[in-house]
Parts: structure tokens; C-alpha cells; sequence
């Protein structure tokens, strides 16, 4: 069972215009070094882990205030009971949006399916050519990330998908990748790299206001409805 760490009562940002909380599951297939949740991913985390019955305890007294629930990691499809944990919270009467880094398609697939997700956001992390520098894992294979973007993009479930920039691990020759493989109707949004002490690698850089429009521009003409999330 993959250990849940953490609980954040309430959040207007997570699953926006909804009011929500989102639960954190631990442990990530990916080593991200600008990951801000690197202190989720390892499995020798010393955080402390919260149970199920506080999660679903929490749920229950807040169920005529908040409106959805994300789910959130780390990499949650990695906990073969998130099925069953999803459908529970679906009891409740709540909205469920999942974060994922699009690693486990067959998961993906049977959350779709069983329609226990309503909305997916899920990270672009660079173009095909540079993802396995950008996540950590050399010569990573893309064929579980192209499925899953497949299924999302021939569903009619809500999504968007989202690239977090980094100066040191992104171009506009990216940018412009990445447009040519995701060209379409998607929702996609730039978000800019935040440093803080829980990133792992140290002397990464966000971009200006100038670069970041510059990439926006470069998008647009193949994916219309991208957008620039956050304070830049």
C-alpha cells in the first residue's frame, strides 16, 4: 500500500473554481530534480503518514462545505487500491480530480471507465526528446505517456495538460515540440518553476514574464487554449 502523507484541509487552488482538499500519496516513479514534493517521492520519506479512516473522518464532517477532493502525490496511480479509495469519496457526493504524471495508462484507463474521475490534470514534463533528461530517468521509454495522452484527447472527460518550465531543462525549440505533438484542442498550461528548501536540486531558475510569453506565442498556433497559471 503506498502510504498516504498528507492532507490539505482546504484549497481554492487545487481543483479551482471548486473548494477542495487534496490528499497526497507517497512514493513517484520519476525523479523530477525541480519536484517541489520531493519529500513525498522516496520511499524512505520521513514524513509521517495519514490513515484512510482520518482521510474519510475529515470528508464526512466537510461534505456540505467543500465541493471536490484531488488526488495528488507523488504518483497516486501507483496504489493499486485507488479504485476503491476513489469510489468511497465518490460516496460522498464529491467532485474527484487526479494529478498524474501519465505513467500508468492502464490505471488511467479503469478510473476512466469506471467514471470515478472527473477532471485530470496531467504533467507534460518536456518534448519527447528531452523527457528522460527532465524527469531524472535517461532514455525513459514514452510509450506509457503517449497512451495516456491518447486517452485523454479521444475522451470526453475534463482534463488539461501542464509542463512546469525550468530554465535549465526547457527551450523554445521544446515549447514548439511539444505544440507539434499535443496540437489540438487541449487545455494547456505553463507554470513556472517556484524554488523553495523541498526541491531537491539546488541553482534552478524560473523564467521572466518576457520568456514566459514568448512561449505562449510559440504554442498558440497549436494549442489554442494554452494558458499561463500563477504569479510570474
Amino acid at each position: 500500500m503506498v502510504p498516504i502523507y498528507g492532507l490539505q484541509k482546504t484549497t481554492l487552488l487545487d481543483y479551482s473554481p471548486h473548494l477542495a482538499s487534496t490528499i497526497f500519496f507517497g512514493q513517484c516513479n520519476l525523479r523530477c530534480p525541480y519536484c517541489q514534493n520531493y519529500e513525498l517521492i522516496t520511499p524512505d520519506s520521513t514524513l509521517g503518514t495519514i490513515s484512510p479512516e482520518e482521510i474519510f473522518s475529515h470528508l464526512r464532517k466537510r461534505k456540505h462545505l467543500l465541493e471536490g477532493v484531488c488526488i495528488s502525490g507523488g504518483e497516486p496511480t501507483r496504489y493499486k487500491g485507488l479504485p476503491e479509495f476513489i469510489r468511497k469519496i465518490k460516496e460522498l457526493g464529491y467532485l474527484v480530480k487526479l494529478d498524474t504524471n501519465g505513467t500508468n495508462p492502464s490505471m488511467l484507463a479503469e478510473l476512466m471507465d469506471k467514471h470515478l474521475i472527473d477532471y485530470v490534470a496531467m504533467d507534460i514534463k518536456n518534448s519527447r526528446e528531452q523527457y528522460g533528461k527532465t524527469v531524472g530517468l535517461p532514455g525513459m521509454p514514452l510509450s506509457a505517456i503517449e497512451d495516456s495522452v491518447s486517452l485523454l484527447t479521444n475522451s470526453d472527460l475534463s482534463y488539461e495538460f501542464r509542463t512546469t518550465l525550468v530554465k535549465e531543462f526547457h527551450t523554445e525549440d521544446d515549447l514548439l515540440a511539444i505544440g507539434e505533438w499535443l496540437q489540438g484542442d487541449s487545455s494547456y498550461y505553463l507554470q513556472n518553476f517556484r524554488d523553495s528548501d523541498t526541491v531537491h536540486e539546488k541553482q534552478l531558475h524560473s523564467f521572466t514574464h518576457e520568456e514566459l510569453l514568448r512561449f505562449l506565442q510559440i504554442l498558440l498556433p497549436y494549442l489554442p487554449n494554452t494558458k499561463i497559471r500563477g504569479n510570474f
